[in-house]
């Protein structure tokens, strides 16, 4: 089987070019012609053509398959379901603010999180999903604004909160954001990049560390610990406090900032206690 060409960052695409003779400069030419074009067009600059032919035999350039759209009428929002070549399927979800975009990537099959008022949580881990099945999200959702939405294609902004917790899947998470960020790929800024956990902590080290500037969200709703593993059976193995202690002590840049997600449930996290022990927390 091949591998997919956007299992590649532009690192990756240079090392590949460099082992088989090609002209290095074919690289910018390639990762630009596959990330930054609306449409399947064919590739007339001279140089990238021979380096083309070499990737078109030896790499896979298909994207996950569109199975169905849902567009609300109610505010535009559209949303995915893909199809992968093994039959499993994931959502991705358009989120649009004026004639811009957010858009909400899935990062596994399921989740292992269980999270009580999630439903992926309740169909376990299937798999990961691959840097190309994360990044085909991106695109294949771009190029279907610019062809149903044009004029409209622009997004600016990435957030990991679709199915699966991203920190479980961390080297194709970080892959597809260093494919994001690249100035030859979609140059997303740093600062528009938000991943989301329910609070893994070796995941959350490895993002201080390995990809530093992109924004987190937390999966907070509940100040309390108890109620906490209610609601988030990981808290039992990584309680708040350790991870908010944790996040407390990370270095961040003047652009970079950390959301606390929160789930108002009646009767269950919505009394004046919880609002005080949630407002002390976010006091710091």
């Amino acid at each position: 089987m091949k591998q997919s060409f956007y299992d590649l960052n532009y690192s990756d695409l240079e090392k590949v070019i460099n082992q088989n003779n090609l002209n290095h400069s074919a690289a910018a030419v390639l990762f630009n012609w596959h990330y930054k074009k609306k449409e399947n067009t064919q590739c007339h600059d001279k140089i990238a053509k021979c380096s083309l032919a070499f990737f078109q035999d030896n790499f896979d350039f298909s994207l996950p398959e569109i199975d169905t759209v849902h567009e609300s009428k109610k505010d535009r929002t559209v949303k995915f379901l893909f199809k992968l070549k093994d039959n499993h399927k994931i959502e991705t979800v358009l989120i649009p603010f004026h004639n811009k975009y957010s858009i909400c990537l899935s990062s596994q099959v399921g989740c292992a999180m269980n999270c009580s008022f999630c439903f992926t949580g309740k169909q376990g881990l299937k798999r990961n999903l691959t840097t190309s099945e994360i990044v085909g999200q991106f695109l294949q959702a771009w190029r279907w604004l610019a062809k149903n939405r044009p004029g409209e294609e622009r997004i600016l902004n990435i957030v990991f909160m679709g199915q699966g917790e991203p920190l479980h899947n961390f080297d194709a998470v970080k892959k597809a954001c260093e494919i994001f960020l690249s100035k030859h790929g979609t140059s997303i800024g740093v600062q528009k990049i938000t991943i989301s956990t329910a609070g893994y902590i070796p995941g959350l080290k490895r993002w201080s560390q390995e990809i530093p500037g992109v924004n987190l969200a937390l999966s907070l709703h509940s100040p309390f610990e108890e109620k906490r593993n209610e609601l988030i059976p990981i808290n039992m193995k990584y309680p708040l406090d350790e991870v908010l202690t944790y996040i407390d002590k990370i270095p961040l840049n003047k652009k970079q900032f950390i959301t606390y997600e929160y789930i108002l449930i009646k009767d269950f996290n919505d009394s004046p206690d919880d609002a005080k022990k949630l407002g002390t927390i976010l006091a710091g």
